[in-house]
């Protein structure tokens, strides 16, 4: 069976920015099965910046569920329901479904690989499991483009302007990095989205997506 993107819209205000375990949490409220369900992935949630950790809503929130065909009917009976993220309620509207789109260069907000949390081991580690996956593009970490225009012209490491980014999982921040992928064929593209690389999916993490322009 394909795998495709179901796109919910979101009703409400602000949610957390680090809201990848909430988020699982409170879907599995409504869907246990969820969380054993190992090809299932759940995109984060897009929005505006507004301080104190926190996310606002816009009319392009969404929420996005990565999963096989056959199982959009598992996760259909979301629409319509209110979910708890955090201290936040949301309203979950009516979904679309969204083919994957084979794209040459795909991006991931943060990949998460156990036992890899420096950048040059992290990048090797990447690169193992492209390997695997029978995919020969060239992988790299994505720099933050504030560091790297305050570090210009100093004589610093070559990993020193990456993104890194945490995630809070049972009260512990997990580091990892922004990753971008280049240089994919059609085939490449779609494998790559389709298994994403590293672990904790379910948070948000290792899913790869079409790289926008300016990231």
């Amino acid at each position: 069976m394909p795998i495709v993107d179901l796109r919910f819209r979101l009703l409400g205000n602000t949610i957390p920015v680090d809201h990848g375990y909430l988020l699982l949490s409170a879907v599995s409220r409504w869907n246990p099965k969820i969380h054993t369900d190992r090809d299932v992935g759940i995109h984060p949630i897009t929005g505006r910046l507004v301080g104190n950790r926190q996310l606002a809503l816009t009319p392009f929130s969404r929420l996005v569920v990565r999963l096989s065909s056959d199982q959009i009917s598992e996760i259909l009976p979301l629409a319509g329901k209110s979910l708890r993220i955090g201290d936040s309620v949301v309203r979950v509207g009516i979904p679309e479904i969204h083919p994957l789109i084979a794209s040459a260069r795909l991006f991931s907000r943060v990949v998460l690989i156990k036992g890899f949390t420096e950048p040059q081991p992290f990048l090797d580690a990447v690169s193992r499991q492209l390997e695997k996956l029978s995919i020969t593009a060239h992988a790299s970490l994505v720099e933050q483009s504030q560091i790297a225009r305050a570090n210009a012209g100093k004589s610093i490491g070559s990993h020193s302007n990456v993104l890194r980014r945490t995630v809070r999982i049972h009260d512990k921040d997990i580091v990892g990095f922004a990753v971008r992928v280049g240089e994919l064929t059609a085939s490449e593209s779609l494998r790559l989205q389709e298994n994403g690389v590293g672990g904790r999916r379910k948070l948000g993490c290792g899913i790869f997506v079409p790289e926008r322009r300016g990231l």
